[in-house]
């Protein structure tokens, strides 16, 4: 029977975690006299590849034994080396440099450095005084119109840290894409649940909602060894979703009081901006949001359109502001649901997004082969059995649905595909032309989806309910619930292919990782074909 640890059980749980990871280090990177522990505790990321650049990213903090309590310990601004060649014992330098890691940015490096080759892989790492990062591997994406044989990426998304082990992310690792889409829901806000049955790990810390918890909370889920070997595998890029502020928060539209949530948001916002690998162009003038839409070109085999779905959307259909969200509505008592003005993108995004659509009509010479839309949740309509229809997938918002694939449907890129995550379940679709319609002859399929399961976090259901729903939806091709995991895509001129992974055991740290299925998108054909 499992029994809720002691505050200072936790503290050694927590702690206890990065014992591998710091273990990689030689001793003598260990043992400093001035800092008297490694303050690179959270381990280090690379950002979005361009073919002439490099972002990476670290963040120092103080040792994570003080994680629960409200004894923060204070550091100084602190000079940091770093460090790029091109082999990972640093024997072929290609830059060196420093900056100083500041408290007023959390003590977070974002370092671009220019002038690379094109389609190139990289080595990088940090010092601080004696002390070393770990080492990671970052490359350069292919240069703009070159032809490029192969894209491997993996994306995922919602990762509570109580709810499973990051085994999945070992795997990632061991893939070795080229790079990880991640969909949302790094962190989540909340303490740990009263009942802690079923539960993989304890958490000490309280439900976030200062600038400082957002930090504990982002240094918690970093100190994971496995998902500190993923951000040192590759490039990410990486969008939000609720939990990184609050659950199912949209716009300025929070729980509770107007001028609290907005302090709230602001201080999360920041804290994701210190805790992820972007570039110093994300952030807004006056910090007041960040710019996070945004298009990575793979010379002309791929163009992947990464999408934020929470800073500029209507708030949900019938949800009083300052209420939390019901979550599904009965269509026949909501009106709102149905109005054509409500936008889950906003109308700038919207435009934004049409721009890059028409740029990779298939009318065009220089058009990418695959054209990606990389955004937080499911696409595809859902009919419930009961009737009722949710409000904060895109079932919540389906006038703006049907003008994105009404929009694919005009520009009509070579091949469309959207990714997604958030539900916790793993969903393969085909999108037709009428998108809450059955496909058919008269309905044709323009597009496939992909919406890959969390993680770790629960999905909330049964098997036995999705499987109802797949029976109500014949554009759902598949459907499982059960499994938590990532999703593995190959891409080449021919065809992309998505491998489902699947944890084997999501509350043993070590579980084995298995391929759940299997699906494949031809070149020129929409719509997945399972393999």
């Amino acid at each position: 029977m499992y029994s809720t640890p002691t505050l200072d059980r936790r503290r050694f749980l927590i702690t206890s975690s990065l014992s591998s990871a710091l273990g990689s280090l030689p001793a003598w990177a260990r043992q400093g006299e001035a800092l008297r522990h490694n303050p690179f505790t959270l381990g280090v990321a690379s950002g979005d590849a361009q073919s002439d650049n490099v972002l990476i990213w670290t963040r120092l903090t103080a040792a994570l034994d003080y994680l629960g309590t409200d004894a923060v310990p204070d550091l100084p601004p602190m000079e940091v080396h770093w460090e790029l060649a091109h082999d990972a014992q640093f024997r072929q330098p290609v830059r060196r440099g420093s900056s100083v890691a500041r408290p007023e940015s959390g003590h977070a490096l974002h370092v671009q450095i220019d002038g690379l080759d094109a389609s190139h892989w990289y080595f990088y790492r940090f010092r601080c005084g004696e002390a070393f990062s770990s080492t990671g591997r970052c490359r350069t994406a292919p240069a703009a119109g070159a032809a490029v044989k192969k894209l491997r990426l993996a994306f995922a998304s919602c990762q509570r840290w109580e709810h499973g082990f990051y085994s999945a992310w070992a795997d990632a690792a061991r893939q070795s894409p080229d790079m990880v889409l991640f969909l949302g829901d790094y962190i989540y806000e909340y303490a740990q649940p009263a009942k802690p049955d079923g539960l993989a790990r304890p958490q000490p810390l309280r439900t976030a909602q200062t600038l400082q918890d957002y930090r504990d909370r982002y240094a918690l889920h970093k100190s994971d060894a496995h998902l500190q070997a993923a951000h040192a595998a590759c490039n990410w890029s990486v969008i939000w979703d609720d939990h990184e502020v609050e659950n199912d928060y949209v716009s300025e539209y929070g729980r509770g009081n107007s001028a609290q949530f907005l302090a709230r948001r602001m201080a999360a916002w920041q804290a994701f901006y210190e805790n992820m690998p972007l570039r110093l162009q994300t952030l807004q003038p006056g910090f007041q949001g960040l710019s996070l839409y945004r298009t990575l070109n793979w010379g002309q085999l791929a163009r992947i359109h990464l999408l934020d779905g929470r800073q500029d959307r209507d708030l949900q259909a019938c949800r009083p502001p300052w209420q939390a969200s019901t979550g599904t509505v009965n269509p026949e008592q909501c009106s709102a649901l149905y109005e054509q003005a409500r936008s889950f993108l906003g109308w700038d995004q919207e435009q934004w997004l049409y721009r890059q659509l028409q740029t990779d009509s298939g009318q065009h010479a220089a058009a990418a082969r695959w054209s990606l839309l990389a955004q937080t949740t499911l696409f595809s309509a859902r009919h419930q059995p009961s009737g009722r229809q949710s409000t904060d997938t895109w079932d919540g918002y389906p006038a703006a649905r049907q003008r994105l694939v009404q929009q694919v449907g005009q520009s009509l890129p070579r091949n469309s595909v959207l990714l997604g995550g958030d539900i916790h379940q793993n969903y393969v679709c085909a999108i037709p032309a009428q998108a809450d319609r059955e496909p058919g002859r008269a309905n044709p399929i323009l597009a496939s989806e992909f919406c890959a399961t969390s993680i770790s976090s629960h999905s909330g259901t049964t098997q036995a309910r999705v499987d109802a729903i797949v029976a109500h939806n014949p554009q759902v091709l598949y459907a499982r619930c059960d499994e938590r995991g990532y999703s593995l895509v190959e891409i080449t001129p021919r065809n992309m292919t998505t491998e489902l992974r699947a944890v084997s055991n999501p509350l043993q740290a070590d579980s084995s990782v298995y391929t759940l299925a299997r699906f494949a998108v031809e070149d020129g054909r929409p719509g997945p074909l399972k393999i």
